[in-house]
């Protein structure tokens, strides 16, 4: 059903877009373009990469020579690749920016991942454009201007509900996208600078030093220790494998995997997954198919847990709750596997029901063991030089460790090992059908979109001695695919007389109809158009604070031009002196200590402090809102202008 028309206040509405409501699109992320072929592999519908510069992650940049290579595997199988031009940009880069979105346009992109509105006011190709959710995209009001400006695409708050997704996916033609899964930033995207204000290390420049992810005392106002050094403001994983259909049912339509510094098996493991947990739905609920062409075909069993992950959480998609965090280490811990039963010179023996190889890791807390020192790291480990059943001979035996303790498996070199190696493949499912020509056959191949190409081939008719041997034969030869991402499902043998056709022969017909079938469906790949630009959209707000985050003259004259009177320079600009709050986040710290005045009567929300070495951060309860603001005595270098 189409949706209906918007309209804002002092706006002109743009007419209703039709999207392809009923596709399902899995998001994976590209480290490099050999990362994104294997999340292609492996069941992404579509890629995010970065570029040479301006992506949220600077140390993944790629070269648009790769970016191209990417391109051309990914529309094989009629998968899309997006580019992250996601930074902030300041007025010296712009011409760079512009430049660098026409290369990538002409090696292939099909669409941009944008957070500077100052790439809308420059000249740049007929691109698609989503909005990053750098751009902190919470409201309907916002997600509805960001399409009448002409964005397709838009990357909700990973802080959303299922109500809240659904209230914004009502108001709007755009594709609803949303992370599913991976590391979860405490801060709202794009509302933290707390690493440019300790590091001089934007987070909306690529750069974020992850001071989160410190350990820290938390105290009350009047002094009282509420933790000691706990990695208080660092997340679990996000994890919304039990809730993809109903995040469906809400309005999504693009699964977003993070994770463009992860390593190539968590991509292969956790891409698999999600494929497969997606292609359940689909055969469930027939409305839906994934988005790109061919069926995944796995050599192993996807499982997450067996990957980097902090544990899991699927947030706030059912609303607050307990359990988001793990205060203990901000590290992969991995699966419970076994406990310690007795400790020798170089070996433990552990009771467990799970198997070991040589080169697993391992790991453990110290917590419980009475002289261990707490330092930043309590978690220790330790890797499986020789496993001979339970008894794992080990490189060397942590002097913390102690029998009774838990131990937990972080490395699976069995796993690995398996995913090391090719793991998966696309095939698309053909028709093949044989017939006459003048002067001899012609092999047909259609494939299960719709795409045909045809190949013919002279030659003398010879009517077979043994029909049926000659049938057999026939088919045999013209399934043998094995090479290829196609594989037969129907053949028919159309001709007027089973022809004697030489073996050779038959196979070159063969091969050069799967060439031109290949060609087919390059050609019938069509990259997504770029929406309408309404240039009299009015923006929600009249006001943007230095959360705005405006660093240049062109994103300037975009807020003004759609309504904003008064707008503030980002923080990154060093005009702010008085102290702000450097991070505004949905975790809450006096919820997790059951210090809610909303759950517990009587309570006040009054500010505390978090102490991380020796910065100390004032944390600020905006209840109304369900907020908490880390606010600290401001420490921005004066810019030398």
């Amino acid at each position: 059903m189409d949706k209906p028309e918007i309209f804002t206040p002092d706006s002109v509405s743009l007419a209703p877009v039709k999207v392809q409501s009923n596709r399902l699109e899995l998001l994976a992320p590209a480290k490099n373009a050999d990362y994104g072929i294997e999340a292609i592999k492996h069941g992404a519908d579509a890629v995010y990469i970065g570029g040479p510069a301006f992506g949220a992650r600077a140390t993944a940049g790629n070269s648009v020579e790769d970016i191209a290579r990417l391109c051309t595997f990914a529309h094989q199988y009629h998968a899309q690749v997006f580019v992250a031009i996601n930074t902030i940009l300041m007025d010296d880069e712009l011409a760079a920016a512009e430049k660098l979105v026409w290369e990538v346009y002409e090696a292939g992109a099909d669409a941009l991942i944008v957070q500077d509105m100052a790439i809308l006011q420059l000249d740049i190709p007929p691109i698609a454009l989503h909005a990053s959710t750098q751009m902190d995209n919470r409201s309907p009001e916002k997600v509805a201007f960001l399409e009448q400006v002409g964005f397709s695409q838009v990357v909700l708050a990973r802080e959303l509900g299922l109500s809240q997704i659904r209230d914004v996916a009502s108001n709007t033609n755009m594709q609803i996208e949303f992370f599913i899964h991976g590391a979860l930033c405490v801060a709202f995207s794009g509302l933290c600078n707390l690493s440019h204000s300790f590091s001089n290390r934007s987070a909306n420049r690529g750069e974020c030093s992850q001071l989160c992810r410190l350990p820290g005392d938390l105290k009350t106002r009047q002094g009282e220790v509420l933790a000691q050094n706990e990695h208080l403001l660092s997340l679990k994983d996000n994890n919304q494998t039990d809730n993809l259909a109903l995040l469906i049912d809400a309005g999504v339509r693009s699964f977003k995997i993070e994770g463009r510094l992860k390593d190539l098996s968590y991509v292969k493991n956790v891409t698999a997954h999600y494929r497969q947990e997606l292609d359940k739905i689909i055969a469930r609920r027939p409305e839906f198919t994934a988005s790109s062409h061919g069926r995944c075909e796995h050599n192993f069993t996807p499982d997450p847990e067996k990957t980097f992950n902090r544990g899991k959480t699927d947030y706030f998609v059912h609303e607050r709750s307990q359990g988001m965090n793990d205060f203990r280490s901000p590290k992969y811990i991995g699966e419970e596997v076994a406990k310690v039963k007795r400790i020798g010179s170089d070996f433990i023996e552990v009771s467990s029901e799970e198997s070991f190889n040589n080169g697993d890791g391992l790991c453990f807390f110290t917590s419980n063991f009475t002289e261990a020192k707490q330092s930043d790291d309590k978690l220790k480990g330790m890797r499986v030089n020789r496993a001979d059943g339970l008894k794992l001979h080990l490189t060397r035996v942590p002097k913390e460790l102690q029998v009774g303790m838990t131990i937990y498996r972080n490395h699976n070199q069995a796993f690995e090992a398996v995913l090391a190696k090719e793991s998966s493949k696309r095939v698309i499912g053909v028709d093949l059908q044989l017939t006459d020509t003048d002067d001899g056959v012609c092999l047909t191949m259609t494939d299960s979109y719709g795409h045909s190409a045809s190949q013919s081939l002279v030659v003398e008719k010879t009517v077979a001695t043994d029909v049926e041997k000659t049938q057999q034969g026939l088919r045999k030869q013209l399934a043998k695919l094995g090479s290829t991402d196609f594989k037969a499902r129907k053949i028919a043998i159309e001709t007027e007389q089973t022809w004697f056709i030489p073996t050779s022969m038959l196979n070159g017909l063969r091969r050069d109809t799967v060439a031109a079938l290949e060609l087919a469906r390059v050609d019938g790949y069509h990259r997504p158009k770029a929406w309408k630009y309404n240039q009299e959209a009015t923006y929600p707000v009249k006001h943007l604070s230095y959360l705005g985050n405006v660093a240049n003259e062109k994103a300037k004259a975009f807020y003004t031009r759609h309504g904003v009177i008064d707008i503030q320079d980002t923080y990154e600009k060093n005009g702010v002196t008085e102290d702000v709050p450097l991070m505004v986040t949905k975790h809450c710290l006096r919820f997790n200590f059951n210090l809610c005045p909303k759950e517990v009567p009587g309570i006040k929300a009054d500010p505390m402090v978090l102490e991380i070495g020796k910065d100390v951060l004032k944390l600020v309860f905006d209840c109304p809102k369900c907020e908490m603001l880390v606010v600290a005595e401001n420490r921005q270098v004066k810019s030398s202008d």
